[in-house]
C-alpha cells in the first residue's frame, strides 16, 4: 500500500526491509489547534480524536507502535517488548514488525538503522536530550559498530527560529568546542542554535558518517508541521521505523 501524500518517506539508502515514515500535521480529524493529524494524547486534544488519528496510521503499520512517555531524558526502550507504555526518549527494535515511534513538535526526530537491516532505532532529540546523550544512548543500545549505522534527521525547528540562552550554548560548547559553529549570535545576548548541526556533530563523533534528511523547519512551515515554540498549544507528529 502506498502511503498518502501528506506523509514523508525518509530519503536514505536503508536496506529494503527497513521501513519508516514521518507524519505531518495533515490528514487527520482533530480540530484546531490540534488540526489535524495530532498523535499526542498528552496535549489536551480530545482522546477520541487522537485514537482515531492513530487508527488511521495503523493501516500503514504492521503492528501497534510502542508509544513512549517522553521526558527529554536518555532512556532507550525496547520495542520488541510490546504491551506497555514505557518512559523514555528513544526506542530500538530487532524483531520483525516491532514499531518504534517518537513524537515531536520542534525537537528533532532521529532514525537509525544498520546496513544489514538487523536493528532499527528512533530517538527524540530536543536540546536537553541531545546534550544529555540520547543519541549516544540509542546507538549503544543498538549494539552494532557505529560505522555500520546510518541516520535520517526528520522535521525540526531550524536555526533561524530557535533562539536559546547562553546557558544552552555553554552546555554544548563545554562538551565539544566544535559545537560553537552550530550557534550564531541573536538579539539581546541570545543565540540561534542549529539542532541539525549539533546532532550531526554527535553522530560524527560516534563514527556515523552516513547522515541524511534535515533541512525542514517546523516553526516556519506552519501549514505542514506542528510547532510548540510557535503555537504553544499544538499537536504532535510521529516518526516511525520498523523491520519488515
Amino acid at each position: 500500500m502506498s502511503p498518502p501524500e501528506h506523509l514523508i518517506i525518509p530519503g536514505w539508502p536503508a536496506p529494503a526491509n527497513v521501513k519508516a515514515l514521518q507524519t505531518t500535521r495533515l490528514g487527520g480529524i482533530s480540530s484546531a489547534p490540534y488540526d489535524s493529524l495530532n498523535l499526542g494524547d498528552h496535549v489536551g486534544d480530545a482522546p477520541m480524536s487522537v485514537a482515531r488519528n492513530r487508527m488511521l496510521l495503523n493501516t500503514l503499520l504492521p503492528s501497534e507502535p510502542v508509544w513512549l512517555k517522553q521526558v527529554h531524558g536518555t532512556v532507550v526502550a525496547n520495542a520488541d517488548m510490546a504491551g506497555c507504555l514505557p518512559q523514555g526518549d528513544a526506542g530500538i527494535a530487532r524483531h520483525r514488525d516491532a514499531v518504534c515511534v517518537v513524537m515531536t513538535a520542534d525537537c528533532l526526530p532521529v532514525l537509525l538503522c544498520d546496513q544489514q537491516g538487523s536493528v532499527v532505532g528512533a530517538a527524540h532529540a530536543g536540546w536537553k536530550g541531545l546534550a544529555a546523550g540520547i543519541v549516544e544512548a540509542t546507538v549503544q543500545a543498538m549494539d552494532v559498530a557505529p560505522h555500520n549505522l546510518m541516520a535520517w534527521l526528520g522535521p525540526a525547528i531550524s536555526q533561524q527560529a530557535f533562539e536559546v540562552g547562553e546557558e544552552v550554548r555553554a552546555v554544548f560548547v563545554d562538551a565539544d568546542p566544535q559545537a560553537a559553529a552550530a550557534f550564531i549570535p541573536g538579539e539581546h545576548g541570545k543565540w540561534l542554535a542549529d539542532l541539525y548541526a549539533l546532532t550531526r556533530l554527535r553522530l560524527n563523533a560516534l563514527g556515523i558518517t552516513q547522515i541524511y534528511g534535515g533541512g525542514y523547519c517546523t516553526y516556519r512551515e506552519r501549514e505542514r508541521f506542528f510547532s510548540y515554540r510557535r503555537d504553544g498549544v499544538t499537536g504532535r507528529m510521529g516518526t516511525f521505523i520498523w523491520l519488515d
